[in-house]
């Protein structure tokens, strides 16, 4: 983790680790005095990392906790450490068999989603960091780094552009020395960053332009197939000297949406609005006849491609989130069995 200048410039130590008067509305003056506000900087096995205006701490692992949060420190109960209601949070199903809700991070304000212009591009992917950016209330921004591995950028920047009229798209050589300069209209004083999408495409890059050093380890992808190599192992906030905090992450090959609906009616608004003019209000969009979609696809008003993954996603979606949902109830079912158990055994 970076070292914060807490004495450096006319920002508040708290302010400058990105507190504002939405988490200070939660707590009171005598409430901040018994347990100062804490942020997550890191999450390991062993526990958490928290960085406050004056202090340092570790805290005991929490699986309600991410990188991002704010707690109010207990130090004499660090496990009973309280959670401040969050301004966002990023989430996803977990990769593999596994069937949990992985937390990726809370209270980000500008999600980078970042992508090299080769064959790494991918627009599928970049729909759903957009679909889960917009779900979690943070506003997501593409990023097309090197520039200088094709001929010519315009058709990247065309393509990601078509993802939606909501989203700002930058081509950036995380390597010049004007990338930081570029960012910068999102990296303010206060305000929290993080920079998403796959190994290899500049995000550790980047957030060395921000900090203004090299202190983070970065690789090339590999030239024979565009993929890229994981450096960053872990979810961590970095501290910019102008204030602003910055989350690097490491790649993230498998993106499972999971109860981002309303991030995909966002994405897909056009598509959604549509369908509701269909015929019959139960349509599949498949062979129905007054079917608005398909009469679309073929006027050529929308991609067939388009509405194929917009159908995907929100299957997958709606799958995951049931799936979820019902192991949530399930496993609440059996830590109820086990505390009657106990409180009987004990009786």
């Amino acid at each position: 983790m970076s070292e914060l200048p807490l004495g450096s410039g006319a920002m508040d130590p708290l302010e400058r680790l990105g507190w504002t008067t939405y988490f200070s509305e939660q707590t009171d003056a005598d409430t901040l005095a018994a347990t100062l506000p804490v942020r997550i900087t890191s999450v390991h096995r062993s526990g958490l990392q928290a960085l406050g205006a004056t202090t340092q701490v570790k805290l005991p692992p929490r699986k309600d906790v991410t990188v991002g949060d704010w707690l109010l420190y207990d130090a004499l109960h660090p496990q009973n450490s309280t959670l401040l209601e969050r301004t966002s949070l990023i989430k996803r199903r977990s990769p593999g068999k596994d069937r949990y809700e992985q937390l990726i991070a809370a209270n980000i304000d500008t999600a980078f989603i970042v992508t090299s212009c080769n064959a790494d591009f991918n627009i599928a992917r970049l729909e759903r960091y957009v679909a889960l950016a917009f779900d979690a209330n943070v506003t997501p921004v593409i990023l097309l780094t090197k520039p200088d591995l094709c001929a010519d950028t315009a058709p990247f920047v065309t393509e990601a552009l078509s993802i939606s009229e909501l989203v700002e798209v930058a081509a950036v050589n995380a390597k010049s020395d004007t990338a930081a300069a570029l960012l910068a209209t999102w990296c303010r004083p206060g305000k929290t960053v993080a920079f998403l999408g796959s190994s290899g495409v500049g995000k550790s890059t980047l957030t060395n332009a921000l900090i203004g050093s090299a202190q983070i380890e970065t690789q090339d992808i590999r030239e024979v197939d565009a993929r890229g190599r994981h450096t960053t192992t872990r979810r961590e906030l970095h501290f910019v000297p102008n204030g602003c905090s910055v989350l690097d992450t490491p790649g993230m090959r498998e993106l499972q949406l999971t109860d981002a609906a309303a991030g995909l009616d966002d994405l897909f608004a056009d598509l959604r609005a549509l369908a509701q003019t269909c015929k019959f209000r139960d349509c599949a969009h498949a062979s129905e006849p007054g079917c608005a979609i398909n009469a679309a696809i073929k006027r050529g008003d929308i991609e067939r491609a388009r509405f194929e993954r917009w159908q995907k996603l929100v299957t997958e979606d709606t799958f995951n989130t049931a799936s979820l949902s019902d192991l949530k109830r399930r496993e609440k079912s059996l830590h109820k069995t086990i505390k009657a158990v106990q409180k009987r055994n004990h009786k």
